[in-house]
């Protein structure tokens, strides 16, 4: 028996809808927490599950807390993600004691908490088993995937399907860390090769393949980013995070159609409702490539208010954040530049004053808050900080350039000001 029929034949299939019910299962979640929400919600998609996530169900005025007590009522199953970004959320702990709630309450619901890291668990939480997922920071994969499978089915592992899911949890973390040495030691030809050479734990998730894309995305290969993802959308049709991550490398390839091709992804899937903060990101940095080519201030205002709509959708998302606080800077009119400081207040509350240990994006939005609230000594150690944690991520440091460049232009630095922002990234060309 090949890997492959052994998922097949170990990983359960979703219950039939009974009456009154609308979804197989339920995904809370903290909005930090958003891609391996994504990676989990396309791989459950791919399995044939009906998964209700608030990002993609909810529509424009709707009530928040209408939809997910519906949503809720008419699912089989929820699965709540934990993290340490989970932990301080009033409303994730809402969430568990609600989903606590219906497990007792129906005894064919099935509650299955998930942890992303080490964080302790709060006490409230102790009788509760969660499966651990802190060896996916990426999405979920391996055994404990199957794990996952069973339990929102209610479906206990035969001794036979806990050694396959043993065997697969060893596999797909070997893959895992394969793929991020290789972005570390800046060598995407060896991440071609994993995805080429490919193996079960490369098609039960389309998570390792977005990482290995993603990776090379981030090390500047554009092209082979692409042409990995296309074969991805292939593999996992319902997919979301492939769509999105093609999208940002189209964008940042920037050649003849790049960025209408680009759009054209974005736009159906803003269109059939996908809104999630990361679609809404993307598409508003497409906007923002847009505007550069036109200096046209609708293409501008357009690029704000996705950022924007993703960030009124999920107030704890700084990096959509962080962008509608920086276009609305941009767009330079007294009424935008009050939502910028309001923005970037909304935001410092969430990634706080220092830097994130190992978390460039993070450490850098930490750094542009600094640079719009004018304080630029402070933005050059967060801004350094920030290159230091992700040195080979050469794409990465030239995006926050030259988002620190515009910013600059409008914000009107002194030249030794300047010059400390600039420092952080004297390895790249200047401003134009």
């Amino acid at each position: 028996m090949t890997a492959t029929d052994g998922w097949l034949k170990f990983a359960p299939k979703p219950s039939p809808l009974g009456p009154g019910e609308k979804w197989n299962v339920f995904l809370s979640y903290r909005s930090v927490n958003r891609i391996w929400v994504v990676n989990l919600y396309d791989v459950l998609k791919h399995q044939g599950f009906e998964v209700f996530l608030d990002q993609v169900v909810l529509a424009g005025g709707d009530e928040l807390i209408d939809v997910l007590e519906n949503g809720l009522g008419q699912s089989q199953a929820g699965v709540l993600v934990w993290s340490e970004d989970a932990a301080e959320s009033a409303w994730v702990r809402k969430e568990y004691r609600t989903l606590e709630r219906q497990a007792t309450d129906r005894k064919t619901f099935y509650f299955v908490p998930v942890v992303l890291d080490r964080t302790k668990l709060p006490s409230f939480a102790a009788d509760r088993v969660f499966l651990d997922f802190t060896s996916y920071p990426d999405g979920p994969n391996g055994g404990e995937l199957l794990r996952l499978l069973h339990g929102i089915t209610g479906r206990p592992l035969s001794p036979e399907a806990a050694h396959f899911a043993a065997e697969q949890d060893a596999a797909a973390k070997q893959q895992a860390d394969e793929i991020g040495a290789a972005v570390r030691n800046k060598d995407p030809e060896l991440i071609t090769e994993l995805f080429n050479t490919g193996g079960l734990a490369w098609e039960t998730s389309s998570a390792l393949g977005c990482k290995a894309a993603d990776g090379l995305i981030k090390l500047g290969r554009n092209d082979d980013g692409i042409r990995m993802l296309e074969q991805l959308e292939v593999r996992f049709p319902r997919g979301i995070r492939p769509q999105q991550l093609r999208a940002l490398a189209l964008a940042r390839r920037g050649g003849e159609g790049d960025l209408r091709q680009a759009q054209r992804l974005l736009g159906k899937l803003y269109e059939s409702g996908e809104r999630d903060p990361e679609t809404l990101g993307i598409y508003g940095r497409t906007w923002m490539d847009r505007y550069a080519a036109s200096g046209d201030l609708s293409d501008l205002q357009q690029s704000r208010d996705y950022y924007a709509e993703a960030f009124d959708r999920a107030a704890d998302d700084y990096y959509t954040g962080i962008n509608a606080a920086s276009k609305s800077v941009l767009l330079g009119t007294p009424e935008d530049l009050a939502k910028a400081a309001d923005f970037a207040r909304r935001v410092q509350a969430v990634v706080g004053t220092e830097p994130k240990a190992g978390d460039y994006w993070m450490t850098a939005t930490v750094g542009e808050v600094f640079l719009l609230m004018k304080n630029y000594p402070e933005a050059a150690r967060l801004y350094k900080a920030a290159v230091g944690t992700a040195r080979s991520e050469k794409a990465s440091h030239q995006s926050t350039w030259t988002q620190a460049c515009r910013l600059m232009a409008k914000l009107q630095p002194s030249s030794d000001e300047r010059a400390l922002v600039r420092s952080a990234f004297a390895h790249l060309p200047d401003c134009p």
